[in-house]
């Protein structure tokens, strides 16, 4: 028997590789996937590749929530909507003090009894304005006693001025505690490898944190989505959430987060070949509290089939110093090949001659059998897959 897939290579080889040359060259050591994949479900930096169209309401719906409006856009949209705000409430209440002043038969000629000192023209009155609601206070133009309407402008003036005063600086604040920034420096690896692990075939993907002060406790998920042809022709999204080993886990090391390839896996059957036909990708999140701010924070990234490395698994970072644990980064995202057979799982425990999947019997009995076929079962496998 002679897998068509399988990678060329001697059970003795042992070698280093790195994901970011192999990532631009996927199918130099597998098999060739079909082409015309379909767009990416969310980009490697965790950003959805979804874009809304004619929504209803659309523009309705970032005025009422106008506060996350302004804490997502961009800075230079949004010191532009800061700065015609000020603008706008220096032209509006200038333009209140011009028609005061007009009325009142300030303009021109200086009144003995003027509403506000000093201001003769619309200049006069926009200065006047932006002075009192910057409380400048240049000591040249001032409001009098003589008018009740002018003294009252100016309260609901200073008023709005503290508002808008106040959301600049919420606005600001939340923006530069915002999450995307740290979600930055909590990293999953290039790709994601399938190896084995206590006789099962397992999927697995490296979490790191690379800052100095370290998460202590996050929750990692996974989730296949898969491209889906409906009956009547229409396309849909289906989602399938993968059972993690440990959904818990603590970054104060890099984590590799583990998957068993058994019944209950959704890519229980799927072969090297089968998986780099299939049309789906592999969303996984780490949602944590950040441990300076206290805000919950998540981070997320995808894997094609094409960033599934079968047979490989991740390089050893970390190393026991005299005083302290020591974490290569450097080796964060570079694998090893290993030996595992160009199988599915589910193709594996029938060769095997187990009756499921690994976690179909109990430990006693699995290690019997584990123990029994380990020189008949595994090395006929192995040299069937490696030939």
């Amino acid at each position: 028997m002679v897998l068509p897939c399988a990678i060329e290579m001697g059970p003795e080889r042992d070698f280093i590789i790195s994901t970011q040359e192999t990532a631009s060259a996927p199918r130099a050591r597998a098999c060739k996937g079909k082409a015309g994949r379909r767009q990416r479900y969310m980009q490697k930096d965790g950003h959805c590749n979804v874009s809304f169209q004619q929504t209803y309401g659309e523009w309705g719906h970032y005025v009422v929530d106008i506060y996350t409006t302004l804490v997502e856009i961009q800075w230079r949209i949004m010191f532009l909507v800061f700065s015609l705000a000020y603008i706008l409430s220096w032209l509006i209440f200038g333009l209140l003090y011009f028609l005061i002043a007009y009325v009142h038969g300030d303009l021109g000629q200086p009144n003995e009894t003027p509403c506000m000192a000093n201001v003769h023209s619309f200049t006069g009155a926009f200065l006047f304005s932006m002075e009192t609601q910057a409380t400048i206070g240049y000591g040249f133009r001032g409001m009098t006693e003589n008018c009740m309407v002018a003294i009252v402008v100016v309260t609901v003036q200073d008023v709005l001025s503290c508002v808008i005063d106040t959301a600049v600086i919420g606005v600001v604040i939340a923006k530069m505690a915002c999450a995307r920034k740290r979600a930055r420096t909590v990293g999953f690896s290039k790709c994601a490898v399938v190896n084995l692990q206590n006789g099962c075939l397992c999927l697995q993907w490296r979490i790191g944190d690379f800052r100095g002060n370290h998460i202590l406790e996050g929750e990692a998920q996974g989730q296949l989505v898969r491209h889906c042809l409906l009956p009547n022709g229409r396309e849909s999204l289906a989602y399938q959430d993968l059972k993690l080993q440990c959904k818990s886990v603590s970054l104060a090391t890099p984590v590799t987060v583990v998957h068993k390839l058994d019944r209950d896996s959704p890519l229980y059957g799927l072969s090297p070949q089968a998986l780099a036909d299939e049309d789906l990708e592999l969303v996984v999140s780490f949602t944590y509290t950040d441990d300076s701010t206290g805000m919950l924070r998540q981070t997320r990234t995808s894997y094609t089939p094409e960033e599934i490395r079968w047979a490989q698994q991740f390089q050893d970072m970390l190393r026991l110093g005299r005083r302290h644990y020591h974490a290569d980064y450097s080796l964060f995202h570079q694998t090893t090949w290993v030996q595992v057979p160009m199988m599915s799982a589910q193709e594996r425990d029938r060769a095997r001659g187990l009756p499921g999947s690994c976690e179909s019997v109990g430990p006693a009995t699995r290690h019997k059998l584990q123990t029994c076929q380990r020189e008949k079962s595994d090395t006929l496998v192995l040299e069937e897959a490696w030939l």
